[in-house]
């Protein structure tokens, strides 16, 4: 277990890594549910800070979560590598599929694909793309929302 699994693994460390870094999903009450070989979870709540007019959960707020449950994957990865490697989003597709009204779960399970997708860009010395997808569910099981993000790695030129 590497330290950013360890931090995933920790709500008070979680906590503390947000509010420095992610300070956006800090307010918005993110949480790391689940990280391990195949992929993590991360939870958002149903609060007024939130909210859309429609008594919905606003839609940016959804995607920073689902942008969280492949990025933590990510960072994770790119933490037992030697060399230093740029990470970002490229593109993102959303398709919402139902009101978003009570706490929603992201899960993205392609922790695979992007452990190898960042080692063939090591490999190759060139910017890899992959997708990936994060599906988010309501407290009784529908889901709500599936996200496609296209991450891109990319060694740093070392002068």
């Amino acid at each position: 277990m590497n330290k950013i699994e360890k931090m995933a693994a920790s709500p008070f460390r979680m906590k503390l890594f947000m509010m420095k870094q992610l300070p956006m999903a800090f307010l918005a009450g993110l949480k790391v549910t689940r990280m391990d070989m195949k992929g993590a979870s991360v939870s958002v709540p149903y609060k007024c800070l939130n909210k859309n007019p429609f008594r919905s959960v606003y839609f940016a707020v959804l995607s920073m979560a689902a942008e969280l449950s492949s990025g933590i994957i990510a960072l994770a990865a790119l933490h037992d590598v030697k060399v230093p490697v740029s990470m970002l989003v490229l593109k993102m597709k959303a398709e919402f599929l139902k009101k978003a009204k009570t706490k929603i779960v992201f899960h993205c399970e392609d922790a695979e694909k992007i452990k190898q997708s960042i080692a063939k860009s090591i490999e190759t010395g060139q910017g890899e793309t992959i997708e990936v997808s994060s599906t988010g569910y309501d407290t009784s099981g529908d889901k709500v929302a599936e996200f496609i993000f296209e991450w891109t790695f990319k060694p740093k030129k070392v002068s």
